[in-house]
């Protein structure tokens, strides 16, 4: 039997912004990374967002991030290792009072954006990220980039690692994200997205954007909640997926 987790960045209104259509795709995914005010989201939208999420039966992750709100967290960041080990600890300390207050727990913690990006590949920050999850709590999962350094760090330091494939994001040869100011970087047809990321759980290979084939080894697919198109595109996924017997579930068991 073939499973896979649907995973989608959620919490991210704030005030009289609004971010995504949370409740559509929390009936789309299995695990929903929910903003904790660092990059986006307030407190009364982000426990909204976990009480839907629970009505759902999706489990919760802390999408942590910079404290970059103007920038979307996407903005890199040349901050101490005590300051970023403090952020994280913060935001997933935020999201877990909010959480209990709705009848669930956080399960894992993804980090977003620019801080995604950056502990992929940067040592020093990802040890301070790694440091923070098992400070708060070491039985907590860490979400990644499949492939990238992060994740044989962050298993040496003893977390558990799930690691991440994006729906609709091209990828380079060597597996990696091609960046958001390439042409091409963000893919947009729902019915090739579907099928790539079919390929992806049934194959471990996406076609990169030379035409060749990156091996990716992933245990949860992202399907983004904030572009045009979101939630058809997730569905489609979902739709694809279930079609050809893959299991959608977590990878961890909501609480």
């Amino acid at each position: 039997m073939t499973t896979m987790d649907l995973n989608s960045d959620l919490g991210e209104s704030f005030g009289a912004w609004r971010m995504g259509d949370d409740e559509a795709i929390l009936r789309v995914v299995t695990s929903a990374n929910v903003a904790c005010g660092f990059h986006a989201g307030d407190p009364a939208g982000i426990l909204a967002t976990v009480r839907a999420a629970v009505a759902q039966g999706v489990t919760i992750g802390a999408h942590v991030a910079y404290p970059d709100l103007v920038g979307f967290g996407r903005r890199n960041m040349d901050v101490t290792s005590a300051e970023l080990q403090a952020d994280v600890m913060y935001q997933i300390g935020a999201l877990q009072g909010l959480a209990t207050a709705a009848g669930t727990r956080v399960r894992y913690v993804k980090p977003h954006g620019a801080l995604y990006n950056t502990i992929a590949h940067d040592e020093r920050q990802a040890k301070a990220v790694i440091a923070a999850v098992r400070a708060v709590d070491p039985t907590l999962v860490l979400v990644a980039l499949a492939g990238a350094p992060l994740v044989q760090w962050a298993r040496d330091a003893g977390l558990t690692v799930v690691g991440e494939a994006f729906a609709d994001r091209a990828y380079t040869p060597e597996g990696t994200l091609v960046s958001r100011r390439e042409k091409g970087a963000v893919l947009h047809d729902a019915t090739l997205v579907a099928q790539r990321m079919l390929r992806l759980v049934r194959e471990g290979v996406v076609e990169a954007i030379d035409g060749s084939l990156a091996r990716i080894d992933a245990q949860s697919i992202c399907v983004h909640g904030d572009s045009a198109g979101a939630v058809e595109m997730a569905q489609a996924v979902r739709a694809a997926l279930e079609q050809d017997g893959v299991v959608l579930r977590s990878f961890v068991d909501p609480a």
